[in-house]
Order: structure tokens, then sequence, then C-alpha cells
């Protein structure tokens, strides 16, 4: 628990490797195409629970596993941002299902630690093209799908995304009131 603490305070944030390729304005939404690199990922599954919940359950399990819960017993340092990958349904809103993920740091991808919570997963995930907009304070539930929904108006009929999935996406940690984070991913097609 102290290194998770120590980790989440004291350690510098990796952020995961991205290129923006474009930049677009629609409808008062700034937002980019972006290609972000591959790699190895610690995920978690939380299903059953409401958006918000489940999120910050699988987010603490990630932070005691880079914090030094894992068969190393090493603390690992931050990554950003978290991912939570959210699944609409019909009308808009989110299952009660959601995957939380963190990059694994670089000095750690060629071998990452095996966790000691068998929730968490170790997944190789390839380079992807995203479409991104970005938004501050502390995001809920409602300011995700709000944004999914304007990143969705924006891009309009042309670009072709997931539908089934997105990202929502957090880089700050809670004890930052100021200056936040926040963005939506869609993946391209």
């Amino acid at each position: 628990m102290l290194g998770m603490i120590k980790n989440s305070l004291l350690s510098t944030v990796e952020a995961w490797p991205y290129r923006v390729l474009s930049k677009g304005e629609k409808e008062q939404l700034s937002y980019e195409e972006r290609a972000c690199e591959g790699g190895w990922f610690a995920a978690v599954e939380v299903t059953g629970k409401p958006f918000d919940e489940a999120s910050k359950e699988g987010v603490l399990k990630l932070l005691k596993y880079v914090g030094g819960t894992n068969d190393k017993g090493v603390g690992m340092g931050m990554t950003a941002p978290v991912s939570i990958t959210a699944f609409p349904a019909e009308d808009g809103s989110l299952q009660q299902k959601v995957k939380v993920s963190l990059r694994i740091p670089s000095q750690f991808q060629a071998n990452p630690p095996h966790p000691s919570d068998e929730s968490i997963k170790i997944e190789e995930r390839q380079e992807m093209t995203i479409y991104s907009t970005q938004f501050g304070g502390y995001a809920k539930e409602v300011d995700y799908v709000n944004y999914a929904a304007k990143l969705e108006s924006a891009l309009g009929s042309e670009a072709a995304y997931r539908k089934d999935f997105y990202f929502c996406n957090g880089y700050d940690p809670p004890m930052k009131p100021y200056g936040r984070r926040n963005e939506v991913w869609f993946v391209k097609e």
C-alpha cells in the first residue's frame, strides 16, 4: 500500500507514446487523429457495477500492481493515461462493464512483472489510430458520454471508427484540482 501511495504522489508519470497525424475542429469541438504506440498493458475487467464505481475499483487494483503488488515486488512508476474501455448501449448510456488499463512503463515492457492479483491480466496491444477530444475537470460517466456524443457529431459520417466501444482516459491523480486532462478516444477502423 505504501508503494502505491508513493508511486502516485512522488513518481514522474510516463506518457503513452503517440504522434499527432492531424487536427480538426467542428461544432466548437477540437479533436486530433493520433497513432498510439502498441506494447504491454495491465488490464482488469469490472462488471455489474455503474461506470464510475467500476472504474474506481479497476484503477485502485492497477495502482497496487504498479506500486509493487507483483511477483517482483517492484514499484514501476505510473503511466498516463489510465484508460477505461466503455461499452455504449443502444441509447448511448454505458453498460455495466468496463476494462481499466495502464500501459506498462517502458523499462518493464520487455519483461512485465506478473500481477499478484489474478484479476489483472497482462495484454499485448498493437499500435492503433484514434480520434481524440480533450476536456477538463473531474470526469464522470456523464462527462465521457457527453464528449463521446460531441466527438461523434464532429467526426460526422465520413470517419470510420469502432462503435462497439470507446476509451475514456484520465491523465491526472485525484489530488490535482486544476488543469486536469481527460480524453475520449474512438479507435479508427
